[in-house]
Order: structure tokens, then sequence, then C-alpha cells
């Protein structure tokens, strides 16, 4: 998926992957009980924008893209997510599960593009975004 759209006076171009992996989860309730443990097939949609085209003229390569984020969403594949280390101290909340994709994702991508958002999808009509 390829837009361009105008940011300001800037225009920009968004390019779009999706991936999916599977992983449970429970949550704390505010009561301090958990909720049961349960699983789900996480969709992840990553958006990457930049204000001008390479020379192969695209955003980026698709697969140099679904690499990096292969990358950060395998070791949470086939997972219990309460007991990564990403998820020590917080919830394994879809919000935090997008803010966490979103840190390793951009920390792997050049200059000449910026994350936009990531948002995963934990349940059909259930999801959670994240971006800078």
């Amino acid at each position: 998926m390829l837009h361009a759209y105008h940011h300001g006076n800037t225009a920009l171009y968004e390019i779009r992957i999706e991936r999916v992996f599977h992983a449970a989860h429970a949550l704390k309730l505010p009561d301090g009980s958990m909720e049961p443990m349960h699983a789900h097939d996480w969709q992840v949609f990553v958006h990457v924008i930049s204000d001008q085209l390479n020379a192969m003229e695209t955003v980026m390569d698709f697969h140099e893209l679904q690499r990096i984020v292969d990358s950060a969403i395998v070791p949470l594949d086939q997972t219990t997510l309460n007991d990564e280390p990403a998820f020590a101290t917080v919830n394994p909340s879809a919000e935090r599960v997008a803010e966490h994709l979103y840190q390793a994702i951009a920390a792997q991508l050049s200059d000449e593009v910026k994350l936009n958002r990531v948002t995963v999808t934990e349940a059909p009509g259930c999801r959670a975004s994240y971006w800078q």
C-alpha cells in the first residue's frame, strides 16, 4: 500500500505492511486480580512515511521493512507475553504491545524514513495504536 498525502505544506508518502503473530496474555485488573490467560492472533500494522522517494522510487523496500518488523515480532510469537522481559513491569495490553513494537522497529529504520505508527489488533474490531 502506498499513499501520498500532505502534512502541512509537505507532501508525504506512506507504506504499510501487515504481519501476524500468536501470543497469550492476561491483564492485571485494577483490583489486583488477573483476568484469565487467553491467546490472540495479533495483527500488526506498520506505517512508514517519507517526504521523498529513494533511488528505486519507493519509501523503502517492502522486503526490508518486513525483515525489520519480523525481527521485532518473532521473539513474541508463540509466547506468553506476561513472561517476556518487555512486559515485566507493565501490563501486556494491546497498547503496550504496540508501544514495544514501535520502539523495536523505529530503532532499526534509516534516517530517511519515519515510523508513523504501529497498530495492533488483538481481536476483530479491537485495535490499539502507538506513535510519536
